[in-house]
C-alpha cells in the first residue's frame, strides 16, 4: 500500500479540503510515524502546511515559519509526489497565507496532476 493509499491519508485530506487544518495535521501524523525516506518527508511537509493555515486562520499569525519549513521538505520532492501536485499545493497555500480573508472550503486542497480533486 502507498501512503496516499492509507485511510488517514485520505481522511486528512478531505480534512484540509473543507479547512480543516489542525484535524488534517492530525491524521496525517499516524502514518508520518512509520513512514521513511521521501514518504516521511511529503507527509511532514503536508502535516507544516497544514499546520500554517491553522496559525494563521485560527490564531491570526502573520509569520510563516512553518511554510518555509515545509518549502524544505518540498524542495527535495518533485513537483508530483504520490498522485499529489505538490507545485500547486505549495503555491495555493501560499496564496491562502496571504489572503485577505480565510479561504472558503476547498481551497487549498490536495489535487492530483493534471487538477483533479485528491482523492479522486
Amino acid at each position: 500500500m502507498t501512503v496516499t493509499e492509507s485511510g488517514d491519508f485520505r481522511r486528512g485530506a478531505a480534512l484540509f479540503a473543507r479547512g480543516e487544518w489542525w484535524e488534517a495535521h492530525e491524521a496525517w501524523e499516524r502514518p508520518w510515524l512509520t513512514a521513511r525516506g521521501d514518504d516521511r518527508a511529503f507527509l511532514q511537509a503536508l502535516i507544516l502546511l497544514a499546520a500554517a493555515l491553522h496559525k494563521r486562520w485560527a490564531h491570526g499569525s502573520l509569520t510563516h515559519r512553518n511554510y518555509d519549513k515545509a518549502v524544505r521538505y518540498l524542495d527535495a520532492l518533485p513537483a508530483e509526489y504520490a498522485g499529489v501536485d505538490l507545485a500547486r499545493l505549495r503555491a495555493d497555500v501560499w496564496d491562502a497565507l496571504r489572503a485577505p480573508a480565510r479561504p472558503e472550503a476547498g481551497h487549498p486542497a490536495l489535487h492530483a496532476p493534471g487538477g483533479g480533486p485528491f482523492p479522486a
